[in-house]
Order: C-alpha cells, then sequence, then structure tokens
C-alpha cells in the first residue's frame, strides 16, 4: 500500500457532479473514496491526491472570506503525471478552455536546471492547476 501524502489539498466547489466530472473524466483522476451524501469525494492521480467538497448545507465551510469565483486566486496546485500531452489533447478535444498552452519550461534548482512539459488550466470553479512532465 502506498503512503498517503502529507499535504492533501480540499477544494470547495459550487457544482460537485460538474467538477466530479472533470477532475475523473478530464483530468485523469481516480476516485479513491468519496461519500456522494455529503457532495465529498477523495481524488487521486499517480502520487497526487486532493479532495472536493460541494458547497451546501451538507458541508463544512472552514471560510476566512467571500467565496467568489475563480477560486484559488492567487495559487496553483502543480501535479505530475505520466503524460502531459495525452493529457493535454484529452482537454483539447473536449474543447476545455487551457490556460495556458503546451510549453516547454525550464527552472533552476541551485546550479542545475530541470524542463518541464506542462500546461495550465483552470477547473469549474477557476482553481488553477498546472500538470506537468519532467523531461
Amino acid at each position: 500500500m502506498t503512503k498517503t501524502p502529507t499535504l492533501i489539498p480540499e477544494l470547495k466547489v459550487l457544482d460537485y457532479a460538474k467538477s466530479l466530472d472533470f477532475y475523473t473524466r478530464l483530468a485523469g483522476f481516480k476516485v479513491i473514496y468519496d461519500r456522494p451524501e455529503n457532495d465529498f469525494a477523495m481524488l487521486g492521480y499517480m502520487h497526487a491526491r486532493l479532495m472536493i467538497e460541494g458547497i451546501n448545507e451538507k458541508s463544512r465551510l472552514w471560510s476566512v472570506g467571500s467565496m467568489e469565483k475563480p477560486f484559488g486566486r492567487g495559487m496553483h496546485l502543480q501535479i505530475e503525471v505520466d503524460d502531459v500531452e495525452s493529457l493535454c489533447q484529452r482537454f483539447k478535444k473536449a474543447a476545455y478552455p487551457l490556460f495556458l498552452t503546451l510549453e516547454e519550461k525550464g527552472y533552476r534548482i541551485g546550479d542545475k536546471e530541470i524542463r518541464h512539459k506542462q500546461f495550465l488550466v483552470q477547473d469549474p470553479d477557476g482553481y488553477l492547476l498546472r500538470f506537468f512532465e519532467e523531461i
């Protein structure tokens, strides 16, 4: 059994069914477990985990401010995938808008550079996701 990641973000969503479809059908996440009666799911993709929960009378909303779209302003979630080009094509075939088209980008780590192939997309609530593959 794989160890659970030690940081798992929970994303509050306006339309649970729409978000679940986005994350599973388009983004390729799998449902690890869910509580549909609470509009909640734990999702996984390779070593990444995230939770989604609908904003409604069933949810515990720990909010520090008003929830206005786009959610997650000022941050993005970086998610490593095994085939970023195929994933990007899945979004394109579904005519889902990309925030940043597929690119190759170098990042310095100390005195070395790593290269990523990556693209960015916003989920239905505006959370910004950067899917990448190290090359």
